[in-house]
């Protein structure tokens, strides 16, 4: 499988949304609680390319997306707030296949 997974908070505010997370950070998990991949500024992803090509990049650089090609299982995703901030976020997983 191929996925995107993206943490928003700055842009949710343009769908008048308020108290948006400033700055949201991501950390993937496996079933086992080992941390399969984390980040924190799209931009700075080393797929940040891939994101674009897919037409998914966030509109924000401090908002968080990674393209995954995980095999089957249970995963869990973490979304926080850079430095312990707080705030509505939105996560989202796309499948691209």
């Amino acid at each position: 499988a191929t996925i995107v997974l993206r943490a928003l908070g700055p842009s949710l505010a343009s769908a008048n949304v308020s108290g948006t997370l400033a700055d949201p950070s991501m950390t993937i998990y496996d079933a086992n609680g080992a941390i399969i991949a984390a980040d924190d500024n799209w931009q700075d992803d080393m797929n940040s390319v891939q994101v674009e090509q897919n037409g998914l990049a966030p509109t924000n650089d401090l908002e968080s997306a990674t393209v995954l090609h995980p095999p089957s299982g249970a995963y869990s995703v973490i979304v926080t707030g850079t430095d312990g901030t707080e705030g509505v976020s939105l996560f989202e997983l796309y499948d691209l296949d």
